[in-house]
C-alpha cells in the first residue's frame, strides 16, 4: 500500500552514500521544510533519471512511505545546478558547512520560504564568487536574524569601531562590491561564528 503523494520544490543540503540501488538525501523545501527523498538509481543508464547532486535545485513529486518519515523519488526534475562551488574549493567547504547548518536547525514553518530563498541566494553566490567567507558571513548573519536572534542588536555593537565599519561594508555591499580583504572577512567570521555558539541555540557543526 503505497502513502501520500507530495509535490514540492526544495533544494538538496545533503547526499548520502548509496546503498544497494538507492541514493538518500536531505532536502529543504519552502512549503515543507527538511524533508527525507530516497531515488531509486536505475541499473541501466536512463534519459528519465535525474542524477541529483548536491545544492540542485529540484521539482519533486514524491511518494511517502507509509508509517515512515522518508518519501521516494516518483519524478524529478532540476531547476537549478550550481556547478560552479565544486570547481572552487573554499565554496565547497563553505556551501556545503552552510548546508548542514540548515539540516541541523529546526526552522519553524513561518521560516521555511525566507530560509529556501536564502539557500538559493548563498549557492547562487558561492557557485560565482571568489571569496567564499564573505558569502558564509553574511548568509549565516542573515539566517540568525532571520531566526529571531540579535545578531544586530549584540554582535554588531560588540565589535571595535573600524570592526563595525568593515562589517557594515560586508554586510549592506553587493559581492561585486566588496572592499572587505579577504583576511578581515576571514577576522568577522571567526567572531561571528563564536559569538552564535555563545549566545544562541543555532547548531553550527
Amino acid at each position: 500500500m503505497s502513502g501520500p503523494s507530495l509535490t514540492t520544490d526544495a533544494i538538496i543540503l545533503l547526499k548520502r552514500p548509496a546503498a544497494d540501488a538507492f541514493q538518500t538525501f536531505s532536502v529543504f523545501s519552502p512549503g515543507h521544510g527538511l524533508l527525507r527523498v530516497i531515488q531509486r538509481i536505475p541499473k541501466k543508464p536512463s534519459a528519465a533519471h535525474a542524477a541529483l547532486d548536491l545544492f540542485d535545485e529540484v521539482s519533486f513529486l514524491l511518494d511517502g512511505a507509509p508509517q515512515g518519515d522518508a518519501w521516494f523519488v516518483k519524478e524529478a526534475r532540476i531547476l537549478a545546478r550550481h556547478g560552479g562551488i565544486g570547481r572552487n574549493y573554499e565554496a565547497l567547504v563553505r556551501a556545503s558547512s552552510f548546508a548542514t547548518l540548515v539540516s541541523h536547525n529546526p526552522v519553524p514553518e513561518e521560516s521555511r520560504p525566507a530560509v529556501h530563498a536564502l539557500l538559493h541566494t548563498a549557492f547562487t553566490s558561492f557557485a560565482t564568487t571568489a571569496n567564499a567567507d564573505i558569502v558564509y558571513l553574511k548568509s549565516l548573519y542573515c539566517f540568525a536574524r532571520d531566526e529571531g536572534f540579535p545578531v544586530k542588536q549584540e554582535w554588531f555593537p560588540a565589535l571595535t569601531p573600524s570592526d563595525r565599519e568593515l562589517a557594515a561594508t560586508l554586510l549592506n555591499r553587493p559581492l561585486t562590491e566588496q572592499t572587505v580583504s579577504p583576511a578581515d572577512a576571514a577576522r568577522l567570521l571567526l567572531r561571528l561564528e563564536d559569538y552564535l555558539r555563545r549566545h544562541t541555540e543555532i547548531v553550527l557543526d
